[in-house]
């Protein structure tokens, strides 16, 4: 990941959701925690926001929510939030204001998006604008329905006239605005951003040369993989392996002979390959195992 230049000074990552689309492989672990090229997403968004100078990120946990604190080990400057209750986008950054500053300006980032951003851009933005509220958009097709008219934010809905924009998940907020929020209970943080895009106080800034990918389905993972293994974000991410022409493979992976890998994909640590096995197009998770002569194709192993 590029590093950027130290001048943000506290993030958020929303990392508590239950991952519905992604069922069943979300009752193994939570999407934050899914591996990308054998690390953690929620690692590599930590040491994104790390290397843009963040000395202060809270990461709120709920769907098995004690193996996003177990992965927080080792990062000191993280503070975990535990959510008894699942609070919405906009309930955890208003139970969060009791760890945050409330006079610098938030950068927020979802856990389960990989992408190329330019952080510090973004929140050097924020700061010139005197925006309330900067979103980071892109045109993706898919997902456009934020409504755009310049440099403003005016609305939220596909169903919405006028120019339309995609949200990536990462914006930076001014934590005093969150105190509109009602305390203890769930909230959606778009519910609030409505409010403010009527009063115009929600800029926007445009992010569409950048990489992003989010997590949302098991075509989507799999998506993420291909970009990163052999296409447009080749390179973006330092895995945890040794390349094998397209595959990455864990150091401790076992490969038995005949083992064929085909087109690409990602093996991971302790994962044992018998004899003969076909692979194609797949992830394997750590400590999975596939029998002998079995062909895989475009699939998540989970172990």
């Amino acid at each position: 990941m590029q590093k950027e230049e130290k001048l943000i000074s506290q993030a958020m990552i929303l990392a508590a959701g239950f991952g519905t689309r992604l069922t069943p492989y979300t009752l193994v672990r939570p999407k934050p925690l899914f591996p990308v090229l054998n690390r953690p997403l929620l690692h590599i968004l930590l040491d994104m926001a790390a290397g843009a100078g963040c000395e202060r990120i809270v990461v709120n946990g709920h769907h098995l929510a004690g193996q996003i604190q177990t992965a927080l080990a080792g990062y000191p400057h993280v503070f975990f939030q535990h959510e008894e209750k699942i609070l919405g986008t906009g309930g955890s950054l208003r139970r969060a204001m009791n760890m945050l500053d409330d006079a610098a300006p938030l950068l927020v980032m979802n856990g389960d998006i990989v992408h190329s951003v330019d952080l510090g851009a973004l929140y050097r933005h924020h700061l010139q604008s005197g925006n309330l509220v900067t979103m980071a958009l892109h045109d993706h097709e898919r997902f456009n329905s934020v409504v755009v008219a310049g440099d403003r934010v005016c609305g939220f809905g596909p169903d919405l006239d006028g120019e339309k924009l995609a949200f990536t998940g990462i914006h930076v907020v001014d934590p005093h605005i969150l105190t509109r929020i009602p305390q203890h209970s769930f909230f959606h943080i778009i519910d609030l951003y409505q409010e403010l895009a009527g009063e115009g106080s929600i800029g926007l800034y445009r992010v569409d040369g950048a990489y992003w990918q989010d997590m949302g389905t098991p075509e989507d993972y799999l998506q993420l993989h291909r970009d990163l293994l052999t296409g447009p974000a080749r390179g973006l991410i330092a895995g945890m392996g040794q390349r094998q022409g397209n595959w990455l493979v864990a150091a401790d992976a076992r490969l038995a002979s005949g083992v064929r890998l085909d087109d690409w994909g990602c093996i991971g640590a302790a994962a044992e390959i018998c004899s003969g096995a076909c692979l194609c197009r797949t992830v394997i998770w750590p400590g999975a195992r596939i029998s002998a002569g079995t062909v895989v194709a475009d699939s998540i192993v989970t172990g």
